[in-house]
């Protein structure tokens, strides 16, 4: 206990440079576990984007392309189900619901959904948290729409406002079904997954906006009004994919057998969760890099305290000389500087853990709402808790190497007075 007091009052008495490195331990600590927030709380967010969805379906494909197009909108699926398939699949006694999702149609860039109202009741993220809507509802009319939270702002959209849809994907990709207007019936609350960066339209809108094109472009001398269209069976030939509820998920690689060995047409099956996990594997890079780069900040932070330690041990040179002279042992005086070290890697560590809640306390409503990143709020787990305790062993171990110079010098060393 005298060696700790002792070790206190030489750092109040030192305390500018104290507190100055504590603080540095203490940032260093805060970036390292506050990426360690961010690439698990990314990671569960990125495989939460989907949830609650048992099997998604689609054509002949790779697990990550048919999740790439069905629920990031990225990329084109290399054929369509048939609505005869669809609707077979749909019949069979293991599906509790079904949502038919169809692509290949957008608004200003953003990725046009050809789906029905089951999308708005079924899907999930975030484990079991489904879609809200901030204004408006889900579509009734055949040119009803319901946009994205991130369409809406980008865009400016209001409920009752008019959008058209224009043919392809992407920007400028193709003409405009302007003869055939929607009008905005709802806005979805922001998720932070990819259902922010769409417009959803009924199924029956995607044939309606098409009964006068054919091959990518439209009929010439045919234009058939949007009052005629209400008229026709606008039942779909084709769906892109389908997402998939089951009534039990014991059934689950039952069914996905069935559906990749379906007969009708070449179909794949996948899970959701699986796929999700294979493509984090290909963009999980980043948090790796992060992980490093945080780490050798923390690095840096403790070679910086060896650097102030043995800064401060030249200067302290008549001090060490002093407590020698007042009968304490070379080894009293290395543990002294050891338990300095100590304090201030304690200090800067816990000082460290007090700044992530407070920043997490502050920043998680806006990382949740601006980029669908949601960090729980929760005890420091074991992986924190080894951390922190390597990082006081390693500023422990750091003030070995004054400790070390203090205990070769000698008793005249200090006594001596150099010009």
């Amino acid at each position: 206990m005298s060696l700790l007091r002792l070790a206190l009052l030489s750092l109040w008495n030192r305390r500018l440079t104290a507190i100055l490195t504590i603080l540095g331990i203490a940032l260093s600590v805060t970036l390292f576990l506050s990426v360690e927030k961010l690439r698990t709380g990314a990671r569960e967010s990125f495989a939460n984007t989907i949830s609650g969805t048992d099997l998604i379906v689609g054509a002949r494909a790779g697990d990550v392309q048919l999740l790439l197009y069905s629920v990031f909108r990225i990329g084109d699926a290399t054929n369509n189900v048939t609505w005869d398939s669809y609707q077979d699949i749909a019949g069979r006694k293991e599906v509790d619901w079904i949502v038919p999702i169809s692509l290949g149609d957008s608004h200003r860039g953003y990725r046009v959904v050809g789906t029905t109202t089951g999308f708005f009741d079924h899907y999930r993220y975030r484990r079991d948290t489904g879609l809200r809507f901030a204004a408006g509802q889900p579509f009734d009319d055949l040119f009803d729409t319901v946009v994205g939270a991130d369409v809406a702002a980008a865009l400016g959209y209001k409920v009752d406002d008019r959008i058209i849809v224009s043919h392809g994907t992407g920007r400028g990709s193709g003409a405009e079904h302007d003869d055939k207007p929607f009008r905005v019936a709802g806005i979805l609350a922001k998720t932070g997954t990819p259902v922010d960066r769409a417009v959803y339209v009924g199924l029956e809108a995607i044939e309606a906006i098409h009964v006068d094109w054919q091959g990518g472009g439209r009929v010439e001398g045919l234009r058939i009004p949007a009052e005629r269209v209400r008229n026709i069976d606008l039942t779909p030939k084709t769906v892109t994919a389908a997402l998939v509820g089951l009534k039990s998920r014991i059934t689950t690689f039952r069914f996905q057998r069935y559906v990749n060995e379906y007969e009708a047409e070449p179909l794949t099956a996948i899970l959701p969760g699986v796929a999700l996990s294979n493509l984090w594997s290909l963009v999980g890079v980043a948090e790796r890099a992060l992980s490093a780069v945080s780490l050798m900040v923390i690095v840096t932070a403790l070679l910086g305290l060896v650097t102030t330690l043995l800064a401060s041990l030249q200067e302290r040179r008549r001090e060490m000389a002093i407590l020698r002279a007042n009968g304490a042992s070379p080894r009293t005086v290395s543990a002294l500087l050891t338990a300095e070290s100590g304090l201030i890697t304690l200090a800067g560590a816990a000082l460290g853990l007090g700044l992530l809640y407070l920043l997490l306390f502050t920043l998680q409503p806006v990382l949740d709402a601006r980029f669908g990143i949601y960090l729980k709020i929760d005890a420091p787990s074991l992986r924190d808790c080894a951390i922190l305790g390597i990082v006081i062993a390693a500023g422990i171990a750091a003030g070995l190497i004054p400790a070390w110079r203090a205990y070769r010098r000698s008793l005249a060393d200090g006594m001596s007075i150099r010009s």
